[in-house]
């Protein structure tokens, strides 16, 4: 019997006036490092990266489930309202983890609308961190898709949720990793994909904000997957060339979900990103 090095644990916090208990995964040593998971999904997604030991010994990373997501339940009085994830409160949500943790200006990835809020960390509370990896992080995307498919009667939202992903996967990707990450999104919460794909396809704010990123204070690496057909090469290069000083990375065989669909592939990107934006601390 081996366990592995990832360790567990909840973290109470505060957020919007709301108490919050939001289950949190950590391993290695070094240089702290948040990991955001994307829309719909959990921490599990970077479970390989939080195994690495080669990485954990220079890194220490730390991967957490939002709030309606994986482990972390929803608020008290979920049972009344509709989850909508907006830009404050997750924005919110982040700083608060990030200030329980007690780690000192880490560097923050995060994918898809994760790397949508580290670009609006990076534009609004660069103070509180070293570097941001966005991946697969654009400026705004807006659905080519219907989001209400995700939270009907009539259709199993997980399901729905889990073909949608899977045409932003590589074909490149290893059978059962493609399968380890559909799995995530069909045991998503009812009308949780949507509710965050209602934050990444509906909120600009981004856009007026990407001129305030200073990546002389804060280094900003952009990945994205040649395969990624919801955040293309072309989209993440749009973002890219608005933000003075950020570099980008077009990462071959690689999707919208690098760090779970195809890990080994993955890990150099990552690595390459992890060196670039540690340099200010």
């Amino acid at each position: 019997m081996t366990f592995e090095p990832i360790i567990g644990r909840y973290l109470n916090i505060t957020v919007a006036g709301r108490e919050q208990r939001i289950y949190v995964e950590s391993a290695g040593v070094g240089i702290p490092v948040i990991c955001l998971h994307t829309a719909g999904a959990d921490t599990r997604q970077w479970r390989h990266i939080l195994n690495d030991a080669d990485l954990g010994q220079g890194y220490r990373f730390f991967a957490f489930d939002l709030p309606w997501h994986g482990k972390s339940l929803p608020p008290e009085g979920f049972e009344t309202e509709e989850y909508l994830l907006s830009t404050d409160v997750y924005l919110e949500t982040v700083l608060a983890v990030v200030s329980a943790l007690n780690v000192t200006r880490p560097i923050l990835a995060g994918c898809s609308m994760g790397g949508r809020i580290a670009l609006q960390l990076a534009a609004l509370h660069a103070d509180r961190f070293s570097g941001f990896v966005a991946i697969e992080a654009s400026d705004f995307q807006p659905a080519w898709y219907d989001i209400d498919w995700f939270h009907r009667p009539d259709a199993h939202g997980g399901e729905m949720g889990a073909a949608l992903v899977s045409a932003n996967i590589s074909p490149h990707a290893p059978p059962a990793e493609r399968w380890n990450t559909q799995w995530m999104f069909m045991q998503s919460g009812p009308g949780v994909f949507r509710g965050d794909l209602a934050f990444y396809t509906q909120d600009r704010s981004l856009v007026d904000r990407l001129s305030l990123i200073d990546t002389r204070v804060t280094p900003v690496h952009i990945l994205v997957g040649a395969y990624d057909l919801t955040c293309t090469p072309e989209d993440a290069r749009r973002t890219a060339d608005a933000i003075a000083g950020a570099t980008l990375t077009v990462m071959d065989e690689l999707g919208h979900f690098p760090m779970s669909e195809h890990p080994r592939a993955f890990r150099p990107y990552f690595v390459g990103a992890l060196e670039r934006t540690k340099g200010t601390r």
